[in-house]
């Protein structure tokens, strides 16, 4: 795509969202791990969003080539999500300063660790949160902005199960920062929603994961086009709650929950690298399939930046332009 959009397409649509980033879109596309790498970003970020490689499902050396290949790529901004929890965190985010990126979405652990250097380092820094206290957290540590992710969101949530319904308007209130939503936003009328309840903008993974350049499995796609709007389960909460579409090793979850199993049973039943055989290898009995309650809304595998274009077309159809 052209450095500017064809006149065919919609409208920019100015929030603090598109300030803060330099982008068209207030569209900021989820680092998923084995689903956004660099080819799913650069086609987000071509189409006016943001593209976020998902470093999670990454080694450091990984992550830099993918960093690379970006950049031959596109001149457009982009970004990583390094998720907090892993063990070679600093290393994921010495190779991103060291690579010259300088958006950086930071999840899954708590932001102060890392937020000094990044800010050092001249990074705008994002934080996904799932509650008030957390968001205020974030702000505490010199975030340039937060995620305000509700428990319909695919992967793993937060404990206390709030709605991006509810959560968002809360959080709106609650920090003077831009916030974005996300958790069950997969088209026009989600991101409608969400900048109604005061975000501006949205995050969105699931109808992402299912475009032709993300790196996810065809059975991973065909699982999530498949499911219905009760097509996945919140599961595994002693260990960490997580969104999974409903398949063999799911119910089998949910069967344990239920049976009352130890934390220490559920993570023996979990195991290793189940996300990458869902996910990456197609293994829909055994794998986890990692996806949102949106997944009822999506019925196609479609180029990533149509999933831009078209969501931006229905936003603009079900909201005025004005200001």
């Amino acid at each position: 795509m052209s450095e500017t959009q064809p006149t065919d397409w919609p409208a920019p649509l100015t929030t603090r969202i598109t300030q803060l980033f330099g982008i068209r879109y207030p569209i900021i596309q989820a680092g998923m791990v084995w689903t956004a790498g660099n080819k799913l970003a650069v086609a987000v970020s071509e189409a006016g969003g943001l593209g976020l490689i998902g470093s999670g499902s990454m080694k450091p050396e990984l992550l830099r080539e993918h960093i690379r290949k970006a950049k031959t790529k596109t001149s457009k901004p982009f970004g990583v999500n390094i998720p907090l929890v892993r063990s070679d965190a600093d290393e994921l985010v010495r190779v991103t300063i060291e690579e010259g990126i300088r958006i950086v979405f930071t999840s899954s652990g708590a932001p102060v660790k890392f937020a000094d250097v990044l800010k050092r380092a001249g990074c705008i820094v994002v934080h996904v949160i799932a509650s008030v206290k957390h968001a205020l957290k974030a702000v505490s540590v010199g975030c340039d902005a937060v995620v305000a992710e509700g428990f319909e969101a695919g992967g793993h949530n937060g404990i206390d199960e709030i709605t991006t319904l509810a959560l968002v308007p809360q959080i709106a209130d609650a920090v003077t920062i831009p916030v974005l939503a996300a958790g069950g936003i997969a088209d026009g009328r989600g991101m409608a929603a969400a900048l109604a309840l005061g975000a501006d903008g949205v995050q969105i993974g699931t109808r992402f994961a299912v475009t032709f350049e993300s790196s996810s499995h065809e059975n991973y796609k065909k699982a999530v086009i498949d499911a219905d709007d009760g097509g996945t389960v919140l599961t595994l909460k002693k260990v960490t709650p997580v969104r999974l579409v409903k398949t063999p090793f799911a119910f089998r979850a949910v069967e344990a929950e239920r049976r009352g199993d130890s934390k220490e049973q559920l993570q023996q039943l979990l195991g290793h690298k189940r996300e990458m055989m869902g996910i990456f290898e197609g293994n829909v009995e055994e794998g986890e399939i990692e996806a949102g309650q949106s997944s009822g809304l999506i019925k196609e595998i479609l180029p990533a930046g149509e999933v831009v274009r078209k969501t931006m077309e229905e936003y603009y159809s079900v909201k005025p332009r004005t200001p």
